[in-house]
């Protein structure tokens, strides 16, 4: 029977202060994004009706990133990981200040603005942060700290969408900014205190004109994201997970935007309701830090991927057609709880084996390209269901949310192998 080491993942954090830094930072950081994301995803829909609108929200969010998203890993990989970090929180916070300037249905153009901004800016800031973790802790201590990291995740959901209902009805998009805004500032802080090096190479300065120096940076940021793609396309670890994202993605897509509809046509949830219902999945994500951090000897990432998939996909599945049968809104939160379990296993599995079959110099364009997989992904399924899920079509659009998840599960379990779940893979193994 596999054994269990609570400690584990304190005796980490003791002996790990930057891990400490970096999980708080995100931890507060991810918190506003949730008090914000929450309320503005229920307030678009609530002042609209419309499931267009809802998609257009997403899409503002994401439409950056197909186009940013592929090239920020590269600048990433050139910059101190650390600043860029820091800097973004900056950005971030000061990029909330026009909501301040919505008070009804006639701004809420602002919103897309915003959203469109701030997804610019984050780009760049999730390469950072995800390569600078391996960076911060031993490659052994990796599936520990992402499931450490994964909690810090839950947490955030958890606090921060209860948070966000109740600033909303306080003191509305204004206060919800304020606060947002507030997090962004301190999580740069926190940042600031880390003392593990941020910058992945060296740089040398060159010995050229300008105009050979503009010339030559240019050619070398293309030859690196060329380089990135290769190392992403060629690992059979990362590709297959590539796959897989594309897969979950689009479902995640269709989820964005039809999940406040789903709460509020088909369960007749009030925003309340919905703020819970998408909060709560939280708790779960927390059991399954737990398990993941004090198992991580037991755990192969490979298993805890392919498992934690199906099982995801299978729980909301569930969670999408029970009100053919029973309309009432608690199941739905029930069900959002028991899927934070495998959801939060499915995180650290991923992150780890990325982390893993990547090298340092490379992660962030890496991570890049899978931000960019993932956001062409859910900008496929926001409009889909945008143009598909009316009120009578949610459900049915949702169940391809769940059902995809099986599917990325079997397929990693087909291509990566049920052998290899005992195997440590190496960043060379392609």
């Amino acid at each position: 029977m596999p054994s269990v080491d609570l400690r584990a993942p304190v005796r980490l954090l003791r002996r790990t202060p930057d891990l400490r830094l970096l999980l708080s930072a995100g931890l507060v950081s991810m918190t506003g994004d949730w008090l914000l994301g929450t309320g503005l995803a229920y307030a678009v829909y609530s002042l609209t009706g419309s499931t267009l609108a809802s998609a257009a929200a997403l899409l503002s969010a994401f439409v950056p990133q197909v186009v940013l998203g592929s090239v920020a890993g590269v600048f990433v990989d050139r910059w101190d990981r650390k600043r860029t970090m820091v800097a973004t929180n900056l950005l971030l916070a000061v990029g909330l200040l026009p909501l301040l300037l919505v008070s009804g249905a006639e701004q809420i153009w602002l919103v897309y603005v915003v959203l469109a901004v701030q997804s610019c800016v984050e780009v760049f800031f999730a390469p950072a942060e995800q390569a600078f973790l391996p960076r911060v802790v031993a490659d052994d201590d990796l599936v520990v700290a992402n499931g450490l990291n994964g909690q810090a995740r839950n947490l955030a959901r958890l606090v921060g969408s209860g948070l966000g209902g109740v600033l909303a009805a306080a003191g509305g998009v204004r206060a919800i900014a304020i606060a947002d805004a507030i997090t962004f500032a301190l999580a740069a802080v926190l940042v600031l205190r880390i003392a593990t090096p941020g910058r992945a190479v060296a740089e040398e300065e060159p010995d050229e004109s300008p105009e050979d120096l503009v010339r030559g940076r240019v050619a070398t940021l293309v030859d690196e994201w060329r380089d990135g793609f290769r190392t992403t396309v060629s690992n059979r670890v990362v590709r297959t997970l590539v796959i897989m994202l594309l897969i979950t993605s689009t479902g995640e897509g269709i989820m964005g935007t039809l999940f406040a509809p789903y709460v509020r046509h088909v369960l007749h949830g009030s925003g309340q309701v919905y703020g819970v219902i998408t909060g709560v999945q939280a708790i779960g994500g927390l059991v399954g830090g737990v398990l993941v951090a004090t198992m991580a000897d037991q755990w192969s990432p490979v298993t805890m991927v392919w498992l934690g998939s199906i099982l995801f996909g299978l729980v909301d599945l569930a969670i999408f057609l029970y009100p053919l049968v029973w309309v009432n809104p608690w199941p739905a939160a029930v069900g959002m709880i028991v899927v934070g379990l495998p959801g939060a296993v499915v995180v650290a599995g991923t992150m780890t084996l990325f982390q893993r079959n990547t090298t340092d110099d490379h992660r962030g364009r890496v991570f890049s390209l899978i931000t960019l997989a993932e956001a062409v992904s859910v900008v496929v399924g926001s409009t889909l269901a945008g143009f598909l899920g009316g009120p009578s079509g949610i459900i049915p659009i949702l169940a391809l949310q769940g059902a995809g998840y099986v599917v990325a599960g079997l397929l990693a379990l087909s291509l990566l192998g049920v052998r290899e779940a005992s195997l440590d893979l190496s960043p060379t193994r392609s």
